[in-house]
């Protein structure tokens, strides 16, 4: 028996399939029946919980092998680590009352830095809290930048014709598809070949700056000259805010920005087979950019 917290999410969704297609027994934790009705329909259970409830999570870990254990991004929240901690809190917390052998837990390329990465020093502390359960084999995927984070570029290209952003157009960074870490997370799950406290990175196919995203993108929506513009933060703070985000979200984004900027936020590892995933940006664009852009042009 496996329990998967984000069940709906991006990566969490990815790893319920593969589970149930290895005909694995799965408990789906969310907050909306509804939403985890198709999996209910495969043969998972369901469980209705908010991740602070503790008591539910202990109720979900019960009688689990491993369980898939991520912090959902909340860019509303008005204090965002405080959000993280009690998460954190309650997901250690049931970790130890449940007695649940191994987890795999979503991180982050970052998660090393003791300061100044905005919101990854949430995982950062998830990745502490899970490493001080003893008895707990525990598997830190630190992921890389989501290539999903470029979805928010269709509204700007709709917008303004170009493509604008706080990340420096020609910084490389380790793009990965959400699919890909919930792949491999689920074969982690599945092998359950890792001992004690290990961390993990997933780089995605390769780096790529935002400048090769624009041409990408580009040729993709017949713009061969669509070009991408970085921005300073106080031109990106209104325009967060128009996104839904929290003042104190924005701040922790922008912060771990320039730590990406910087490139004091980057990857430790080498390149390699283990950490290189399947999804190259190309296909990223044509199988979930370019729907998003064309729903949206339809609209217009």
């Amino acid at each position: 028996m496996y329990a998967i917290t984000g069940a709906t999410g991006n990566t969490g969704s990815e790893v319920v399939h593969k589970l149930l297609n290895n005909s694995k027994r799965i408990r789906v934790i969310g907050r909306n029946a509804e939403h985890l009705h198709h999996f209910v329909a495969r043969g998972a259970e369901a469980v209705i919980a908010d991740l602070t409830d503790t008591a539910k999570l202990v109720q979900a870990f019960t009688g689990t092998e491993a369980v898939y254990a991520m912090i959902p991004p909340n860019p509303a929240a008005p204090d965002v680590l405080a959000y993280d901690d009690r998460i954190t809190a309650s997901l250690a917390s049931a970790l130890v009352a449940a007695h649940v052998p191994y987890v795999v837990s979503l991180s982050s390329v970052g998660a090393d830095k003791p300061e100044g990465t905005g919101p990854v020093m949430g995982l950062r502390r998830l990745e502490q809290a899970l490493d001080g359960i003893d008895g707990l084999n525990a598997l830190q995927l630190r992921a890389g930048y989501f290539m999903e984070n470029t979805l928010a570029q269709a509204v700007a290209i709709q917008a303004t014709g170009a493509m604008a952003g706080p990340i420096r157009a020609d910084l490389k960074l380790p793009m990965i598809a959400a699919r890909d870490i919930g792949g491999a997370a689920a074969e982690a799950l599945l092998q359950l070949g890792f001992k004690g406290h290990q961390t993990r990175e997933l780089l995605g196919q390769r780096d790529i700056s935002y400048a090769e995203v624009s041409s990408i993108i580009g040729r993709a929506i017949g713009q061969p000259a669509l070009k991408y513009t970085q921005l300073p933060p106080e031109q990106m703070r209104p325009i967060l805010a128009q996104m839904g985000m929290s003042p104190n979200f924005i701040d922790r984004l922008l912060e771990m920005c320039a730590a990406l900027n910087s490139e004091s936020m980057k990857p430790l590892e080498r390149r390699s087979p283990q950490n290189t995933t399947p999804t190259s940006y190309e296909s990223f664009v044509g199988e979930k950019f370019m729907p998003a852009y064309q729903k949206l042009s339809k609209a217009a």
